[in-house]
């Protein structure tokens, strides 16, 4: 038997989780109860047991302490934490401390049961006691999981998918009788980055769970299937349940949005496809469902959004971004980066004042980033941080609103520039580098400006300008200091007469050598050495 210890300071709470499911049907058993964090902990020590259901907020030692210091002595323990709405912030630590799964009050008894079935099977698997009959159901479901998750994949690599209901539910395993077929798709947007592993597969069980409940009592079959920031499904129905399927369907996307807040806020949004007659036609309610949830980035997040006419003349756009390829080519062909970020911002503004879909725009932002680099490129600014057509579709789709879309398509664009900027002032200042280096190592001998810019790859008239401007001395100051610097090395260090320490360091004439060095130091070579010697 799999032990629980429950922990609560509401002894009405205890009771309740205690009386509401059967536990010996789940092969477990409650050996303790705790009103507060300093007794649960004292029971975990002492009854050893294998799961603690928990409140967040308790008096003593709160939860996520609890979990901390009871990890410490067993860190075997499973947890499953219980919370209210308002204290979400310490729900998403304790998920993020690898807890099992959490309760919303007031507790279910659905939920409850859901819940203990999966720690049930956590506890099997992890002590290994899971029988071979229960082995081979587990495989058994994990391979007919797959057979239907393969719609999913199909119509996103655009596979046909079968013409009769006979076909479709033999090749994917599905149930579906004669109806209307929808297919939808659930968009998290959010910086996935704050999802903990642990985070992730919650928010994929919860989706999964409130929408089946949701949409089960209204259809013959209902799969869904995750894949980064987005859910896919597809509903089977009778036509007299559209609109109960679509409101039971907004009443899930409320409760998720609330449960949510656990984990780490992203903000969710439905687009739900056209309701199709015929399994041949379930692709293109796949399609439609993808710019209906495009949509959000006009319309806003957070609703069950439906697809907009779709936008038939490409005319439009590809104005758009014939202004936009002149703005680019003027602002790079002189690098200035604020007529670079000028022009995509006009073209944003410019989007959204024609009033394009959601699609539209979202396909608009790809393009101008693809003509944006191709404009680089064409320009010979080859950088491998700059971001690749790829990444920024990727990072595109984590955004939830046509202002946070072209927000990123313009920091990408100011990143990457000063990056360019970067490369270019690194490639101006190299042959300098270059220069300075043949200067150090050859400097005892009669070195020329025009010696040195050869070196450099520089005519001397542009390599005397630029050296001014990196070094801020010309190439004849330049000289005399690394010659004077080795002349008081020299001076110091060894016992050559000034007459070869002159001609050491590249200087033919004593007086002339003399007048330059007290120009440096302010006394004679003589006078340096008896002060420093």
């Amino acid at each position: 038997m799999i032990k629980v210890l429950i922990a609560d300071d509401e002894e009405k709470v205890c009771q309740l989780i205690c009386n509401l499911v059967d536990w010996a049907s789940f092969d477990m058993q409650i050996v303790g109860t705790a009103a507060n964090g300093i007794e649960a902990l004292e029971k975990v020590r002492s009854l050893g047991p294998d799961l603690m259901i928990t409140d967040i907020r308790m008096p003593g030692c709160d939860g996520l302490e609890l979990i901390a210091r009871a990890k410490a002595e067993n860190e075997a323990l499973e947890f499953v934490i219980i919370s209210g709405y308002r204290h979400f912030e310490y729900a998403q630590t304790a998920i993020k401390s690898g807890v099992g799964d959490y309760l919303l009050k007031p507790i279910k008894k659905a939920e409850l049961s859901a819940t203990l079935e999966k720690m049930r099977a956590r506890h099997l698997r992890r002590t290994e006691q899971i029988s071979t009959e229960e082995r081979l159901r587990l495989r058994l479901q994990s391979d007919i999981d797959k057979l239907r998750s393969g719609l999913f994949a199909d119509l996103l690599a655009e596979t046909p998918v079968p013409h009769t209901l006979g076909e479709l539910n033999q090749d994917y395993h599905y149930a579906m009788q004669p109806g209307l077929f929808a297919a939808f798709i659930i968009k998290l947007d959010c910086e996935f980055s704050a999802f903990s592993s642990g985070a992730l597969s919650l928010l994929e069980e919860k989706t999964s769970a409130l929408f089946r409940e949701a949409a089960g009592p209204f259809c013959y079959d209902t799969e869904i299937c995750f894949q980064g920031s987005r859910a896919y499904g597809v509903l089977n129905f009778a036509p007299d349940q559209r609109e109960e399927l679509r409101r039971a369907l907004k009443n899930a996307l409320g409760e998720l949005t609330m449960q949510n807040s656990f984990l780490a806020g992203a903000t969710i949004t439905i687009g739900l496809g056209d309701a199709v007659e015929t399994p041949d036609k379930i692709a293109d309610s796949f399609e439609s469902a993808g710019r209906a949830v495009a949509q959000r980035l006009v319309s806003g997040c957070g609703q069950l959004l439906i697809a907009p006419p779709r936008d038939e003349d490409a005319h439009p756009l590809r104005a758009r971004l014939g202004e936009l390829e002149r703005g680019l080519d003027a602002g790079l062909e002189i690098l200035d980066q604020q007529a670079v970020l000028d022009a995509l911002a006009q073209f944003s503004d410019n989007l959204l004042a024609d009033g394009f879909s959601g699609e539209a725009v979202l396909e608009g932002a790809r393009q101008a980033y693809a003509l944006y680099l191709r404009r680089l490129d064409r320009l010979d600014f080859h950088l491998p941080e700059i971001l690749t057509e790829e990444q920024f579709s990727a990072r595109a789709d984590l955004c939830g609103s046509a202002t946070g879309l072209f927000r990123l398509l313009r920091e990408t664009a100011a990143a990457s520039l000063d990056a360019v900027a970067a490369e270019r002032r690194a490639a101006d200042t190299r042959p300098i580098r270059t220069a300075k280096q043949y200067i150090q190592e050859h400097f005892a001998q009669p070195l020329t400006l025009e010696e040195v810019s050869g070196i450099a790859g520089f005519n001397p008239s542009y390599f005397s300008s630029l050296f001014k401007k990196e070094c801020g001395q010309n190439f004849t100051e330049y000289l005399a200091e690394v010659r004077i610097a080795k002349a008081k090395e020299l001076l110091r260090e060894s016992k050559l007469s000034v007459a070869e320490i002159c001609e050491a360091v590249g200087y033919l004439d004593l007086k002339y050598f003399t007048k330059t060095f007290k120009k440096s130091t302010g006394i004679k070579p003589g006078e340096f050495r008896k002060l420093y010697s």
